[in-house]
């Protein structure tokens, strides 16, 4: 995946908790991606994690003391931010929430975060026990931060180090690096609903047996994360995959186009939204004689007799609705994409149409898309999905921002 992070200088700064030993993983993802880290740790830090580890993760020395030597001027507290693109502090802890809170300088770390020039963002990933999180004093604290415009990444909840349960774990590495995605990611969407639907439906045919297609939901699951990571709220309605949640979204699990019907329906009954982007594979047909039990080959009838009645279409329902959400919707071809694209733009009465050939791209983590408009259509030259969906949700949120159909 091209990672926004790549190229960015993310100063990652580590205080004393357990939760150091994610940090390890943290680091060594971000280098992956294509970020230059460098750490600086709090001495409290030293004490559940190695600097040792650290630089051989990082690629780079850690700084641990505010009078290092290996800074020229002796001001590692100016230098270090200077050139950062973010200061991300994981694991921080309620004594270093405390720090920010109160302006406090009494070590490397605190003092350039203070320190730190006003257009630098500083994110803080907070690791604690449940009882130190839900107390009043930290709460006070957040509170603050949050109104000086530092960034919260969690935390999140369930067993803890001590073998308590409840808030204060600090976010899985995979869930940070989705926070300092978004935060390089332009807030097109912020305040706006989106609905996705996505991966493939599953039409039983008796208990054991069912009518499904290839689709993976890639595509699907990757358009909800960008949809998230550019500030709007995003429901996705899921067919059967294999996939994790995309972070940040709320996950609707299906199985039948019927009941993906049903559920998109009463997503937008029940909170209007503002946009509603159809990528999932659904079938078209479904068998109207079902069996309750396993259909058995027998001498007298080897090949069982199915019939079929026809699905709702559920990017028509929505688009026919009084008060419809600008609507996306998604065409797989295996021939004629531009013909059939550009019709079926039409059949559906939606302002944008994406098409791609699907039996070549499901599944797969690259794809290549054509936009279908009043205008006619043009492509988005092929890439991995996730950079393809950031590209289209730019191309939603221009056209919604201008109030186009087109």
């Amino acid at each position: 995946m091209n990672s926004r992070l790549s190229g960015k200088k993310i100063l990652l700064g580590l205080t004393g908790g357990i939760a150091c030993y994610k940090a390890a993983d943290l680091c060594r993802s971000l280098v992956k991606l294509g970020a230059q880290v460098q750490v600086v740790m709090t001495a409290n830090a030293t004490q559940f994690i190695t600097p040792m580890t650290m630089q051989a993760l990082s690629g780079n020395p850690v700084f641990t003391d505010q009078w290092d030597a290996r800074v020229s001027n002796n001001m590692a507290h100016i230098n270090l931010s200077r050139d950062a693109d973010a200061i991300l502090i994981a694991p921080c802890s309620t004594n270093f929430i405390s720090k920010l809170s109160h302006g406090v300088c009494d070590d490397l770390l605190s003092t350039l975060c203070i320190a730190r020039p006003a257009h630098l963002p500083l994110m803080i990933a907070p690791a604690m026990n449940v009882e130190m999180w839900q107390n009043a004093a930290t709460q006070r604290n957040i509170a603050q931060i949050l109104q000086d415009g530092i960034s919260l990444f969690g935390p999140g909840a369930g067993e803890q180090a001590c073998g308590e349960i409840g808030m204060g774990r600090m976010l899985e590495p995979v869930q940070i690096l989705a926070e300092l995605e978004a935060a390089f990611q332009a807030k097109l969407l912020k305040g706006k609903h989106v609905l996705v639907t996505a991966g493939p439906t599953y039409e039983p045919i008796d208990p054991v047996r069912g009518i499904t297609n290839l689709s993976s939901g890639k595509m699907g699951y990757a358009i909800a994360l960008a949809a998230w990571e550019a500030g709007a709220e995003v429901t996705l309605v899921s067919g059967p995959t294999a996939l994790a949640s995309p972070y940040g979204t709320k996950r609707i699990s299906v199985q039948t186009a019927q009941q993906m019907h049903d559920a998109v329906m009463m997503q937008i009954a029940q909170n209007p939204q503002d946009i509603f982007i159809a990528v999932a594979a659904v079938a078209d047909w479904r068998v109207a004689n079902t069996s309750e039990q396993k259909i058995k080959k027998t001498a007298q009838d080897p090949t069982p007799q199915l019939s079929f009645v026809e699905n709702p279409d559920i990017l028509a329902s929505v688009a026919a609705l009084k008060s419809a959400p600008y609507c996306v919707g998604f065409a797989a071809e295996s021939e004629n994409l531009l013909v059939h694209g550009a019709a079926k733009r039409i059949k559906k009465n939606v302002p944008l149409l994406v098409g791609n050939i699907g039996h070549t791209t499901f599944g797969k983590d690259e794809n290549e898309l054509i936009l279908f408009d009043d205008q006619g259509h043009h492509s988005l030259a092929k890439a991995d999905k996730q950079s393809l969906a950031r590209l289209l949700i730019d191309e939603i949120a221009q056209r919604v921002a201008c109030g186009s159909n087109v």
